[in-house]
């Protein structure tokens, strides 16, 4: 159940950086994520729905114009953890940004993300 529901909230807020209309991007993160969730991206720590919603603003800005991103393994779920990785691709299907996402769920949203964009160099 905990896999199943982890599965449901991570693809409903990756749904939202795909959604075209801005109310659906609110509605979708706002059953993604807790209201209070803590947000660590490439920028630094911001907390709260809106914060989530203007880094998926700035990431639409990208100079080669919005895309898409999508999911590209299934979600590893140990315990109340979960974690994935995903691409980000222009509209030519070409990968922009790809990375690893560690989030947390409380009552079966989000309340805590880390975002690693690319991969770790080798040693």
């Amino acid at each position: 159940m905990q896999a199943e529901t982890s599965e449901d909230a991570v693809d409903t807020f990756l749904a939202a950086f795909n959604a075209s209309n801005s109310a659906y991007v609110t509605e979708l993160l706002a059953r993604a994520l807790t209201s209070d969730v803590v947000f660590w991206g490439p920028l630094g720590r911001s907390v709260g729905v809106e914060a989530v919603e203007t880094f998926i603003t700035e990431l639409r800005a990208h100079p080669e114009g919005p895309g898409t991103v999508t999911r590209t393994t299934v979600v590893d779920t140990p315990g109340e953890w979960a974690r994935y990785s995903w691409s980000y691709r222009n509209e030519a299907g070409r990968p922009l940004l790809t990375g690893t996402d560690m989030v947390h769920l409380r009552d079966g949203r989000i309340d805590q993300m880390v975002v690693f964009a690319g991969d770790l160099a080798a040693i």
